[in-house]
């Protein structure tokens, strides 16, 4: 195979660098790609694109790896890690970012001009893709999806070509780029709104495992009237038996309740008492990430989420009976989310997109180390309270492969096929949750 022509490392199998290269934050997925480009500028993934679909190779793309599905074997890893510039405008409250930069180095540099941006909880998440998937932000009920405060996308197409899409050029790309996630192209850079904020009062406070029913029933009813100032979030944590896990932690269940608000102080229910550790307190927005205190990798799980219309004291019952807020052995979820959603959430984006959910309460998610099942008879038994939807962000592993449909309406999905037709009729961005075109069958020869 003739290497590509490309300013960034190319690999090919048993070369050095590649099988680092490959791996991702989630090994949940081991990818074997046939050839690996390790872009640095957007001309090296033209050239990755331009020889893939020369050859009628799937491609896979990788700035962290947070959210695999399928391997790339055979294919053509575009991994865009490299590419992690970021350029902030105070005039404008606006961010250049490149296609690999995590949300950490985002909010640092915005945080110079007293900005920050919609980011999610994890500081080592993907930005581009994180927002191409709807962006569900830390300040989602204050501000809305990170993804209508998009100003525009910087795409390369199946068929080599670098576009820019914005609200009034490639109109119909630039809806469904903004949803439809990896798609429809390889987006190279996105132009992002940031708002202005330098702190937040809030933190994360855990509390036993066995307090689980009472404190998610709290909970729920602390949230049903706060104002879209306050974002908040619970989670049933069971930190595994490994030597790695701190005394205090190892092999036990915890149940931690994150606050984030942009107001004056505000405090959860008084009969929750004090928790075992973590405290709320006015902290500067570039430590926003350690009130999730979610783990820096590797990982090996997959999750499963579901969008919740209604919450009622039986839907909390149910998390319960399937969760215990026991260690329940090494074979259930290592993590039981609820986020509550509405506020800004719930309104349309001035330019629409291909998001939506705007009608969901909660989402919840589970992630999983072992097999499914569980987290699949806990999904079952909440249907009752779904919308009938999830976010394409918050499926992760090879068992949420074909799902993508599962994170649409119908009539969102048609169109998302329809488009799919005409940026990618071959459908070579296929190894991710797929949308294929119509009629679309799958290669014998290629896996994705």
């Amino acid at each position: 195979m003739p290497l590509i022509d490309a300013q960034g490392p190319v690999l090919l199998p048993g070369q050095d660098g590649y099988d680092t290269e490959r791996e991702g934050f989630n090994r949940i997925v081991d990818h074997r790609p046939a050839v690996i480009v390790a872009a640095e500028t957007p001309e090296d993934v033209r050239q990755a694109v331009l020889h893939a679909a020369a050859r009628d190779l799937p491609i896979a793309v990788q700035a962290t790896g947070h959210g695999p599905v399928v391997p790339a074997d055979g294919g053509v890893l575009l991994s865009t890690r490299r590419m992690d510039g970021v350029r902030i405008d105070p005039t404008t409250r606006t961010a250049r970012i490149e296609a690999g930069v995590r949300w950490g180095r985002v909010v640092e540099r915005a945080a110079k001009y007293g900005l920050a941006p919609l980011n999610g909880t994890s500081p080592g998440v993907g930005a581009v893709s994180y927002t191409l998937g709807g962006g569900l932000p830390v300040l989602g009920r204050t501000y809305g999806w990170a993804v209508d405060h998009v100003r525009s996308i910087d795409v390369v197409t199946a068929d080599g070509r670098a576009l820019t899409a914005t609200p009034d050029t490639h109109e119909d790309l630039f809806w469904a780029l903004r949803g439809g996630k990896g798609n429809f192209g390889v987006v190279t850079a996105l132009e992002i709104g940031l708002v202005p904020l330098t702190h937040v009062y809030g933190g994360g406070l855990y509390y036993p495992g066995d307090r689980a029913g009472e404190i998610l029933h709290a909970w729920r009813e602390w949230t049903q009237d706060l104002p879209e100032e306050t974002n908040s979030s619970v989670a049933l944590v069971r930190f595994p038996g490994l030597a790695s896990i701190p005394d205090h932690l190892r092999g036990r269940a915890f149940v931690h309740l994150r606050v984030v608000h942009t107001g004056p102080e505000t405090h959860p229910p008084a009969e929750l008492g004090p928790p075992v550790m973590g405290a709320l307190g006015v902290r500067p927005y570039t430590e926003v990430g350690a009130i999730f205190d979610e783990p820096a990798g590797p990982v090996r799980t997959q999750d499963h989420p579901m969008m919740l219309r209604e919450l009622p004291a039986e839907a909390v019952d149910t998390i319960v009976a399937h969760t215990g807020g026991d260690t329940r052995g090494d074979t259930g979820p290592v993590v039981v989310e609820l986020r509550q959603l509405g506020g800004a959430l719930g309104r349309t984006g001035a330019v629409p997109s291909a998001t939506g959910h705007r009608d969901a309460a909660h989402a919840l998610t589970t992630v999983i180390p072992g097999p499914v099942g569980p987290a699949r008879a806990l999904m079952a038994a909440m249907r009752p309270w779904g919308t009938g939807r999830a976010l394409i962000n918050l499926f992760n592993g090879p068992d949420t492969a074909g799902d993508a449909r599962d994170a649409y309406d119908p009539e969102t999905y048609r169109r998302l096929v329809d488009l799919k037709g005409v940026y990618d009729p071959a459908n070579l961005f296929r190894v991710n949750h797929n949308i294929p075109p119509e009629n679309w069958n799958a290669p014998r020869r290629a896996q994705g």
